[in-house]
């Protein structure tokens, strides 16, 4: 049964929903879109969950935006991407209230995100955080401009060749960028794909050019993400 769980950031209600399981077991933490929370979110957390995985899908956004239009959703992404040193104390505050569910094994935490979850998921895992996994589907990539620092997560980068938001000298930057941090990374590239390609409403979400649902790039890509989190959980 889902509940939700409410987290209280610098006077903000970040309200969550999470999937738990009856046993202790590898968590899987959920970043959205520029959408919010959406179904698109929840039923990623819902197939995981169906596999043993306790699921969580934060919402860096905050509880007052959830179901607000296009444009106002636009709006609060260019409200938190252009300040992400103060962006990231509120990812950090979702990754820990992940660790603190009952039933959660805290060695054994991976954390996804799709378009902007996937920069959230990416930011996370530059800060220096310990965890087991991090993987990004159509994220952004230009790093934060905060002081760089050892990447702990195994990485992976399911991208379409053709984003438009993501040009290939992004992709080419993101792996010299996780190289010199060390990182055990990973980016699966797929060929005449845009952006959103994951997601079977993208087009009329986010409404620009090179945005679409890619049917055979979302199975190759979440097909690599179970092949992942077997990896790392064992």
């Amino acid at each position: 049964m889902t509940q939700d769980v409410t987290i209280i950031f610098d006077g903000e209600e970040l309200a969550s929903p999470w999937y738990p399981v009856a046993v202790r077991a590898p968590a899987v933490l959920i970043l959205p879109t520029v959408m919010g929370v959406t179904d698109l979110e929840r039923g990623f957390a819902a197939k995981l969950n169906a596999l043993g995985y306790a699921a969580m899908v934060g919402d860096p956004f905050g509880a007052t935006t959830r179901g607000a239009p296009r444009e106002a959703m636009f709006g609060h992404l260019h409200r938190l991407i252009g300040d992400r040193p103060a962006l990231l104390p509120r990812l950090q505050a979702l990754f820990g209230s992940m660790l603190a569910q009952p039933g959660v094994d805290p060695g054994k935490v991976a954390v996804i995100g799709y378009c902007f979850g996937g920069l959230c998921t990416l930011d996370l895992a530059r800060s220096g955080a310990e965890f087991a996994a991090a993987a990004s589907f159509h994220g952004l990539f230009d790093p934060p401009g905060l002081p760089p620092l050892k990447i702990k997560p195994r990485v992976a980068a399911y991208h379409g060749w053709d984003d438009p938001m993501v040009p290939p000298e992004a992709v080419v930057a993101l792996a010299r960028e996780l190289t010199e941090a060390e990182c055990d990374w990973q980016i699966h590239a797929y060929g005449h794909v845009g952006h959103g390609f994951t997601n079977p409403n993208a087009a009329g979400d986010i409404g620009l050019p090179g945005v679409a649902y890619n049917e055979l790039a979302a199975q190759r890509s979440w097909g690599s993400l179970l092949q992942l989190l077997g990896e790392v959980f064992g």
